[in-house]
């Protein structure tokens, strides 16, 4: 009565602890990630920013409105009293004046200073996304970093029963006087051994956690635990029958490309400094003396202004300006032929080294299998006296170290599979 009471209370202890654990998901991961993250919300903030400069840059084909008030009083009359014209001397003068001017052509300047701001924003755009895929990839290399450490630990409880088991045999046989006290020993010194591996795993779990809810802003719970698990009896696969080397959708291929097309809207504004530039306008002032009743009404006039630059344009500043934006060209030009050769390569490199890691899951799987047939082999031979425990031990200990392997190999073809997404942008980060 007493033990199935006990074992009622240890199985209640074990719902609860489940009960218990927190539970997340990868894709609950990633929400939570993008909606914590600074870098994001920065990125939002310089869209808002890139979204006034283009308004801004429509302003300039509004006309210009401004006005100019001047006051001067002196310590002395400017102008002595001369009557019966002048009664009192003047010692103040006002001049009122506001002026509105509309630019008829200024070089193709305006409409290239709205490109210019128009490309920004598109850049400011990219940037955004680039910081939005790289949160996700960052988030899903931690969780399965998390996952793999949860692999590990299942592997060590699953070795400690196994040692705990291969100890009680031991004690029993040790009673019956069937073996030496020194195999005792050697079973308790791997336990040993697999408990302080044990405590590492523990710790260096709590870290990652702690690190995880960090980055992603989700409460830390040492509890929590990852929904995923390795599917260590299938073989993933390979994405695609070639690496994916077309540049459109990589984000990094874009900016190269947009800055080309800045480069060039650069070199116009510099070209355009040197032609003629011409405005139109309408003016009214009116001047007086607030003292002695002299003054005059507003008085409208309009205004033309032509400006043409001649030795900036054809010896000086303005010609060196467009010489240098048409060699910044070429620069552009040329790093992006040697940029698109580098993303081409570092996609073609990680999708080898996924291919890679599908061999040595194989392998893998291949130890794993062979190493349990081992050790139940080495098992079976000790209990019917045909082995000595040394082979159990070493048998346990090759077991799971091939379990380690495999475990490392799958979550290195995760990690690998993130970056390959990330830089052909072909996942689901890329479309969120």
């Amino acid at each position: 009565m007493k033990k199935y009471i006990l074992a009622l209370i240890i199985t209640f202890s074990g719902l609860r602890a489940i009960a218990q654990q927190h539970v997340i998901s990868l894709e609950a991961s990633k929400e939570a990630a993008l909606s914590y993250s600074n870098t994001l919300k920065n990125g939002q903030l310089r869209i808002e920013s890139a979204k006034a400069g283009v308004t801004a840059a429509k302003s300039d084909y509004l006309p210009s409105v401004s006005a100019t008030g001047v006051g001067l009083l002196g310590f002395k009359d400017f102008v002595s009293a001369m009557p019966p014209l002048l009664s009192k001397g003047i010692n103040n003068f006002y001049l009122l004046g506001v002026t509105g001017m509309q630019p008829l052509y200024t070089g193709g300047k305006i409409k290239t200073g709205n490109e210019l701001a128009a490309l920004q924003l598109e850049v400011t755009r990219i940037r955004m996304q680039q910081s939005t895929d790289s949160v996700l990839l960052l988030t899903e290399q931690k969780y399965w970093n998390l996952v793999s450490l949860q692999e590990q630990q299942k592997t060590v409880a699953a070795n400690e029963v196994l040692l705990n088991g291969l100890l009680k045999m031991q004690k029993d046989m040790l009673a019956s006087g069937l073996i030496a006290r020194n195999d005792l020993l050697k079973v308790k010194v791997q336990l040993s051994q697999l408990m302080v591996q044990k405590s590492k795993l523990q710790n260096g779990n709590r870290v990652a956690l702690l690190d995880f809810s960090m980055y992603t802003g989700i409460p830390f719970d040492s509890l929590m635990t990852m929904r995923d698990t390795l599917d260590k009896q299938h073989l993933p696969t390979l994405p695609g029958l070639s690496p994916d080397t077309l540049l459109a959708r990589n984000l990094d291929y874009q900016l190269l490309r947009k800055r080309i097309d800045a480069q060039a809207l650069q070199t116009r504004l510099a070209k355009g400094d040197n032609l003629p530039s011409i405005s139109v306008g309408v003016s009214a002032s009116q001047a007086g003396s607030f003292n002695n009743g002299l003054g005059s009404s507003f008085v409208p006039a309009g205004l033309v202004t032509v400006s043409i630059p001649i030795s900036s344009g054809l010896w000086g500043r303005g010609k060196q300006k467009v010489r240098q934006e048409k060699l910044n060209e070429a620069i552009a030009a040329n790093d992006l032929h040697d940029a698109q050769n580098q993303i081409r390569l570092g996609i073609t490199r990680y999708w080898y080294e996924l291919k890679d890691q599908l061999t040595q899951i194989r392998y893998a799987q291949e130890n794993v299998k062979l190493a349990d047939e081992n050790l139940k082999v080495n098992r079976d031979n000790y209990k019917a006296g045909l082995a000595p425990v040394t082979d159990v031990l070493d048998a346990q200990a090759s077991y799971q170290q091939a379990v380690g392997v495999l475990t490392t190999a799958y979550t290195d073809y995760n990690d690998r599979l993130a970056v390959y997404r990330y830089m052909t942008a072909s996942g689901d980060n890329h479309q969120k």
